[in-house]
């Protein structure tokens, strides 16, 4: 394996572990609240609404941090493309060689 592939291929498995990290996260996070949902429920005094705003804060507010934790998994390739770093990277080093050359 060239140094190239080695890299792509260390990249694509940090990838693959964020992936896997976001969707164990929303697999909890489904579990839990349909456990908190189903225990609210069976603490309904007889003829009380579920739909009240304290049974709502834990999807809430873990919602939020479930959805941050999703932009910076699969967000990166929303804003900057599937290639983006690779082609910064060459740009970047480009830039570089050609401010070397100019000092020589």
């Amino acid at each position: 394996m060239t140094p190239e592939e080695q890299m792509q291929y260390e990249r694509a498995l940090k990838r693959v572990k964020r992936i896997k990290g976001f969707y164990s996260h929303l697999l909890v996070y489904v579990v839990i609240n349909l456990m908190i949902v189903i225990i609210n429920i069976q603490n309904l005094k007889t003829g009380e609404s579920y739909f009240k705003l304290e049974n709502f804060f834990t999807a809430f507010f873990w919602g939020i941090g479930l959805v941050a934790h999703g932009l910076s998994t699969f967000g990166g390739e929303i804003f900057f493309g599937s290639d983006w770093e690779d082609k910064k990277i060459k740009e970047l080093m480009e830039k570089e060689k050609s401010e070397q050359q100019k000092w020589d």
